[in-house]
């Protein structure tokens, strides 16, 4: 930069300042606007973070982390709304770049351009336009519009109504990386894409909890805590229970007005870590009464001293000393707890340790944990778990979910154009989604698959997760190389005009070749189970070169498509959010892994053989489409991509396309005929809930959800015969847990009675339902909890039917032989076992005793 526009930037800065708002700023270069590119230095890098705008250190590099974010460019008297597109590239150690579209318009090179962000909105500025600036100071013209939109509050905001939304369109923005995906505090254009109240549990006793506060109930807790990480709705319970707070003491909305610009200060200024309301600021609440409000536990003060978690120390300090008209609100994740912890015992601050120890009890999934709504040793302290309730489980008050709720929401026909009438036609992968959906059994299809999946893997959905995985399904996920456009059926739109230019051209683009693909494979069914073997296409490439086909003619423009879409599955498709949640479900309940032996009956006359099925498509993919094209399951594109497959098919199979390398013609048919069966067979698995291991799935979450634990007593037999010999238990008296076995005789076993299996009731008192179940393995002091996760069911199941217990996972033995090592070190104490114990010694298997006067050889044993 050069001492004059050093000097106009610093007379620019205080002109802001004076207003409270930080500023951005670059000046364009003459090579940036000839090449559409610039560099974001560090200042500017900073900028866009302190304002929630874009971070570059948490972006992937490449085309696929781009991202948009909008722009009001001030000039003169016109607001133009313009496309920042900021990224990394590949090259260059990924520095940060970003454009504008349309800046040429109003900018030259090394022109002083400013940001400015006011209520979440980004503003640019030239300050070489004399309407707007003048020697660096603001005309009145640009200070009285800034300050007009200062003063426009956001929470004030109308909410969409239902003719102003547009799907899928409008579905871009529920994933977590966009607006409509991550809630911030009386925002109503963030969080809630919906825009309805989603009522979990929480919210229901946290409505309950205020109604309390009001009424003086003198039994209710005062000090609250709701832990959990990020997307779990903490910012959505705290902006409800502030809503609640407001209607019970019929404030008329003051209460919130005052939090509500508290929670959302002015540009620059930092958000309190600690908001306030009390009785001096609202008589009807009484001169003491107090509430304070931590929306997140790992912001720090400026005005205070420490990090996050030597504040948290010192309000818990504070709130044990306090009196009963001292309320707190606190939303926490488990790192800060942690840390808190540890700084407490360090400090030897006794009375936060002990608290905090308590708290870190109560949130964790052991057998063991205790209430937490209220607290055991702290009737006035309540803890709420986040990370525990499956939002595919009705609420205690609604007989449908929250996930179900969201994806009614999102296939509504009223925020739809018809099927069939958008820019796609009747080729739109999203509207035949909305269409197929609009159903409730594909609804309820869905939910099911989606929570099989939390039991298998033991992994909860976020609410961000799930806003991510309903906007992937049903409006794509399009990288900036893939043509992405602001409408996905624009998208869908212009892979039809390519796969129609593809046609009549002789020598057809990759693009235009795989756009049928494309269409085909957009739909939820396909997005959901997306993955395809693409470490065929090297052998797939050969094959099609070796037969020497003809690339203009029909048979070599589709199976180069075809090689182009496998082609494309190798570099990153999916979205960067929910890319490993979607990997992992596409691996463990791929439908195209179903057992052959379900039936899927799609009416009351009518059912699907999926034996019949494949055995129809390993014959030809022709046989395979004229036996399900009579279901009329399938749209327009899939009918489309499976006709071509089986002209394809049908013409490797003539021999003048064989004649050559008939070897090579076997495998590209091989190839076709698998992907057409996979393809369908996903379709009828999201359609029907059918999925590999879905008996296992359906047995398992029966046991989950079963409220009396009935079911669990038959499944505890099971698990006793594992971990039992027949002879009774054994441990090993001559190696440690994780050592391997000493040679045959050199060994020596302990054996005591069978050790017992029970099924373990759990602590469900004030406290939500765990997620898990628990068996109890032994008795007296070496009594054991395992959890019964789905690995180890499903090792029960598999055994049950002829498995060889050689064969069990490395997690299921693991588990197995870190229960017994549990169960070893308090038996091989416990002198009451030792009256009908035996120890096995050496080669010979020599078996010894205890005695009134010691030990005795057993004899007759070997």
């Amino acid at each position: 930069m050069s001492d004059k526009s050093i000097e106009l930037l610093s007379v620019i800065k205080a002109e802001f300042e004076a207003l409270g708002l930080g500023i951005g700023f670059f000046l364009p270069t003459k090579t940036g606007l000839e090449k559409s590119i610039f560099d974001a230095h560090g200042k500017l890098s900073e900028f866009f973070k302190t304002y929630n705008i874009h971070d570059f250190e948490s972006q992937g590099r490449g085309q696929t982390f781009k991202r948009q974010v909008e722009v009001v460019v001030l000039s003169g008297d016109q607001e133009e709304t313009c496309s920042m597109s900021l990224y990394r590239p590949d090259t260059k150690l990924g520095d940060p770049r970003f454009w504008i579209s349309g800046v040429k318009k109003f900018t030259q090179a090394d022109d002083l351009l400013i940001f400015i962000c006011i209520n979440k909105k980004l503003y640019l500025t030239n300050s070489t336009e004399e309407a707007l600036f003048q020697q660096g100071l603001l005309t009145q013209y640009l200070l009285k519009k800034i300050k007009q939109k200062m003063e426009h509050k956001t929470e004030q905001a109308s909410i969409a109504e239902p003719s102003q939304i547009s799907f899928p369109k409008d579905l871009v923005e529920w994933a977590g990386h966009h607006s409509g995906g991550v809630k911030r505090l009386f925002d109503v254009s963030s969080g809630r894409p919906s825009k309805d109240l989603l009522k979990t549990n929480l919210i229901i006793r946290l409505e309950s909890w205020v109604a309390s506060v009001v009424s003086n109930d003198s039994e209710v807790p005062r000090i609250l805590f709701l832990v959990g990480g990020p997307g779990n709705g903490k910012t959505e319970a705290i902006e409800n229970t502030i809503k609640k707070f407001d209607s019970e003491f019929q404030a008329n909305g003051k209460i919130v007005e005052r939090l509500a610009a508290d929670f959302r200060p002015l540009p620059g200024q930092q958000v309190p870590r600690v908001v306030t309301f009390s009785g001096l600021d609202f008589p009807k609440l009484g001169p003491k009464f107090r509430l304070d409000i931590v929306q997140d536990a790992t912001a720090t003060d400026v005005s205070r001293v420490g990090s996050a978690s030597s504040l948290l120390i010192q309000e818990i300090a504070e709130l044990l000393q306090s009196d009963s008209n001292h309320y707190y609100l606190c939303c926490i994740n488990r790192g800060v707890l942690d840390e808190a912890l540890i700084e407490a015992i360090d400090r030897g601050n006794s009375p936060v340790s002990l608290l905090i120890e308590e708290i870190t009890k109560v949130v964790s999934l052991s057998a063991d944990a205790p209430q937490c709504w209220p607290l055991k040793k702290y009737s006035s302290i309540a803890v709420w778990p986040m990370d525990v309730e499956s939002l595919f489980i009705p609420t205690e008050k609604e007989s449908s979910s929250v996930a179900s709720a969201l994806v009614g929401h999102a296939v509504n026909a009223k925020y739809w154009m018809p099927n069939g009438s958008c820019e796609a036609g009747p080729y739109c992968p999203f509207c035949n989604s909305q269409s197929s959906l609009s159903k409730p059994e594909a609804i309820e299809s869905l939910m099911k698959i989606l929570r099989w999946y939390e039991l298998q893997s033991g992994k909860r959905w976020s609410f961000r997760d799930l806003f991510s995985l309903i906007s992937y399904l049903l409006s794509g996920y399009r990288p900036e190389s893939k043509g992405r456009k602001s409408s996905p059926c624009e998208w869908a739109a212009s892979l039809v005009n390519f796969d129609a230019t593809s046609k009549a051209n002789a020598n057809p683009s990759k693009q235009e070749l795989s756009s049928i693909f494309y269409l085909a494979s957009s739909g939820y069914q396909h997005a959901l189970f997306h993955h395809w073997d693409s470490d065929v296409v090297s052998d797939l490439k050969i094959a099609i070169k070796d037969l020497d086909i003809d690339k203009s003619s029909d048979l070599g423009k589709i199976l180069l498509g075809f090689q182009a879409f496998l082609t494309d599955r190798k570099a990153n498709y999916l979205p960067a959010t929910i890319a490993s949640l979607l990997a992992s479900i596409s691996e463990k309940l791929d439908p195209a892994m179903a057992s052959p032996e379900i039936e899927i009956s799609v009416s009351a006359k009518s059912k699907i053989d999926l034996a019949e099925l494949d055995a129809r498509f390993s014959k030809s993919v022709q046989s395979g489409y004229d036996y399900i094209k009579n279901f009329r399951l399938l749209n327009a594109a899939e009918v489309e991509m499976l006709k071509r497959l089986a002209k394809a098919d049908l013409s490797l199979s003539d021999s003048s396309n064989r004649r050559k390398k008939p070897t090579a013609a076997n495998f590209i048919q091989r190839c076709l005929r698998d992907f057409s069966c996979r393809f369908v067979r996903r379709n009828l698995g999201a359609r029907f809930a059918m999925v590999a291991d879905l008996k296992n799935l359906q047995s398992f979450q029966e046991i989950v959800e079963d409220e009396n634990g009935q079911k669990l007593h038959a499944i505890a037999k099971q698990v006793k015969d594992l971990l039992n010999n027949s002879d009774g238990f054994h441990v090993s008296l001559s190696t440690t847990f994780g050592q391997p076995l000493p040679p045959m005789q050199r060994q020596t076993t302990l054996i005591v009675p069978q050790r017992n299996v029970r099924p373990l009731i759990l602590n469900s008192t004030g406290r939500p339902k765990s997620p898990i179940c628990y068996l109890r393995i032994g008795t007296g002091e070496s009594v054991q909890s395992i959890p019964l996760t789905f690995e180890l069911f499903h090792a029960v199941k598999e055994l049950d039917r002829g498995l060889s217990p050689a064969s069990l996972s490395r997690n299921v033995v693991a588990l197995l032989d870190a229960t017994k090592a549990l169960l070893s070190g308090p038996i091989v104490r416990d002198h009451e076992l030792w009256e009908d114990a035996k120890i096995k010694i050496g080669l010979d298997g020599t078996e010894i005793s205890k005695s009134f006067d010691g030990f005795v050889s057993l004899a007759g044993n070997k």
